[in-house]
């Protein structure tokens, strides 16, 4: 499988774009990017959770804001493919996708002038692996090794064609025996010139192995709350309000001195049905459950009508999703006939518990509640704190709602969320030939191969899966209008602010 098919562009500011502005008359605008400038961007945080270690749990915005701009990743999301390099120029696999190979970036060097060598970066993923854990390096620490001074081996014991996408963002390279982060010693596109209380200046890295950076300054300001951060770009306090929200974007819309970027398949809001035992086991009710809903109210009621429809797959911006399966539309007779051939107690009252994590979630519970009455299902909507949720009810209780904040491929979510052997599986799914498409999908040594195994393991999914995802939200950020080249990208995306300018 061709994982370099798309390389990122060198060079910034070309000659053809030198000669462009020499042409241009005196007073008339240059329609190309300008050099030169300072974004002022905020973001979500909060003092208490404020963290600097680039390898630790990054739960502010802000704080991972500040730290995917100062530090370089192996790997960072693209859009087809949906990996794209960074501090790795490129990478490849043996025949069995378990030997995995990295080149660093060509004059790829840290702040202060000195080269990166893959010492530095075995020495950061072994850290990254003990401070951050499993769930950040999918591979043991002894594993992890140098193959000359600029290439690392990954090697991982069973087939696995998604470790460049695993090791994307969180695989921030440090120099080897960095244990104080005040300085921020990076090698990303902008060095750290000064920090306070979670609040930073950094200035554009002129030594950066990538396209220059355009902008000469970024500035980011922490706010306790969306409603904070709303608030400050709707009165021009800053110019990026990243990860603002819905309420803030309707709020801005048809502003001139503002722009509402909306970012597709950010988040994803859904329901986890238990497969193997209790009142959610037969398949028909979960399509009767799936049948019930009505997808484009969910989106208009939860999301603010900032969010598309989805089929009850997950991975829904992954380049290989397949768009021929037919969405699922309401159809309340079937669903009560469904219930009535799977002989469904509509006497009883069933929990669906929930949490106020991500935005919008209880209420979602709600709207389902009221729409599930009208195929016979009575619904009880148990709110709880979020430890209590993870301590009680998830991957135990047969009906709960889930939220996904990033939206990988759709193997990554059916090896991680699915897979019979997977310790995150949410709704207690397994299914052999499931397993088995997933497991061919890991090994696969071709696209096509890939490809077809990615999408049977769809359509099982869709069919007989245990999840109902009703819809996407869109990331919502607001700028102004004179910032250009925001990322667009759904998840942590959101941070790649490399190629931002100011007109």
């Amino acid at each position: 499988m061709d994982w370099n098919r798309r390389q990122l562009l060198r060079g910034g500011v070309g000659v053809g774009a030198l000669l462009l502005l020499a042409a241009c008359s005196d007073g008339e605008k240059s329609s190309g990017p300008a050099r030169g400038g300072t974004l002022r961007v905020g973001a979500v945080g909060t003092a208490a959770r404020i963290e600097r270690d680039p390898h630790a749990n990054l739960s502010n915005d802000s704080d991972f804001l500040i730290t995917a701009l100062v530090y370089d990743a192996l790997t960072v999301p693209g859009a087809d493919p949906n990996v794209a390099p960074r501090l790795a120029s490129k990478w490849e696999s043996d025949a069995e996708r378990k030997r995995w190979t990295f080149t660093l970036a060509e004059g790829a060097t840290f702040h202060d002038g000195t080269p990166v060598t893959s010492e530095d970066v075995v020495w950061s993923l072994r850290r990254l692996r003990t401070v951050g854990g499993a769930s950040k390096m999918p591979v043991a620490a002894e594993d992890i090794n140098a193959d000359g001074p600029n290439r690392i081996v990954l090697t991982v014991p069973e087939p696995n064609s998604q470790l460049p996408l695993l090791v994307r963002l969180m695989t921030f390279t440090v120099k080897a025996g960095t244990t104080d982060f005040t300085k921020a010693v990076g090698t990303g596109p902008f060095r750290l010139e000064s920090y306070q209380g979670g609040n930073a200046r950094l200035v554009r890295n002129e030594r950066w192995h990538g396209p220059a950076p355009l902008l000469d300054a970024i500035e980011v300001t922490m706010f306790e709350s969306a409603t904070a951060l709303g608030n400050a770009v709707l009165g021009g306090q800053i110019d990026l309000a990243s990860n603002v929200g819905a309420i803030a974007g309707r709020t801005a819309e048809g502003r001139g001195d503002l722009q509402v970027v909306r970012r597709s398949n950010d988040t994803m809001l859904g329901v986890a049905m238990r497969t193997s035992d209790g009142p959610f086991a037969d398949a028909r009710v979960r399509t009767a459950i799936r049948l019930g809903v009505d997808r484009k109210a969910l989106v208009d009621q939860v999301h603010s009508g900032y969010g598309t429809v989805a089929n009850d797959i997950l991975g829904t911006a992954d380049p290989n999703y397949d768009t021929s399966i037919p969405q699922r539309v309401r159809e309340v007779e079937r669903a009560k006939t469904l219930l009535r051939e799977a002989n469904f107690d509509t006497g009883k009252t069933y929990p669906l518990v929930t949490k106020a994590e991500a935005p919008g979630e209880v209420e979602s519970a709600r709207v389902l509640a009221t729409q599930l009455t009208e195929i016979g299902i009575k619904l009880e909507i148990v709110t709880q704190e979020s430890n209590a949720f993870y301590d009680q009810t998830w991957l135990n209780a047969p009906f709960y709602t889930v939220s996904w904040g990033t939206n990988d491929s759709t193997l990554f979510y059916a090896d991680k969320l699915l897979s019979s052997r997977s310790n995150r599986n949410e709704t207690a799914f397994k299914d052999p030939e499931f397993d088995a498409a997933t497991a061919k999908a890991l090994a696969a040594r071709d696209d096509a191969e890939y490809v077809a195994a990615c999408k049977t393991l769809q359509r099982i999914q869709h069919d007989r899966g245990g999840y109902l995802v009703w819809g996407m939200a869109d990331g919502i950020d607001i700028a102004s209008a004179k910032v250009r080249d925001l990322p667009t990208l759904g998840g942590f995306a959101r941070v790649q602010l490399e190629r931002a300018w100011l007109e």
